[in-house]
């Protein structure tokens, strides 16, 4: 979970969150996700092992606007040989503003899906199964 106040770059001339920006926010949800798991992408790409998004899915329910104060909350959904499905949500007051489910593919330096490696794998795994 990682808590964000909006700030005014992060709305439209409307003072609404712009709707490309809730995946800058699911992208800082699943950086710090990794790391409160202990996976760092910095040692991943000295092993030429990358994470990419190859979908999304979004759907906005509830607006949020400039100096508001979120959550978001970030969830493994699913974890296959080379990809890693994740449900996210943005909640303020305890109501779910916006939802997503992103997918996530390991990847080697030429970009060609690869096996998530073991120890990737086990410490998602280890999280999933507290």
């Amino acid at each position: 979970v990682i808590t964000k106040k909006i700030y005014y770059h992060d709305t439209d001339a409307g003072g609404v969150v712009y709707y490309a920006n809730y995946l800058k926010f699911f992208e800082e949800g699943r950086t710090q996700y990794f790391e409160e798991n202990g996976i760092y992408t910095e040692k991943l790409l000295d092993e030429n092992i990358a994470f990419v998004v190859a979908k999304a899915e979004i759907e906005y329910k509830k607006p949020v606007r400039y100096k508001d104060v979120v959550d978001v909350i970030t969830d493994v959904e699913q974890i296959g040989n080379s990809s890693i499905v994740f449900v996210q949500r943005v909640i303020k007051n305890n109501i779910v503003c916006c939802k997503g489910k992103i997918t996530i593919v390991c990847v080697n330096t030429q970009l060609k899906p690869i096996r998530i490696p073991d120890a990737v794998r086990n410490l998602i795994m280890e999280e999933i199964n507290e």
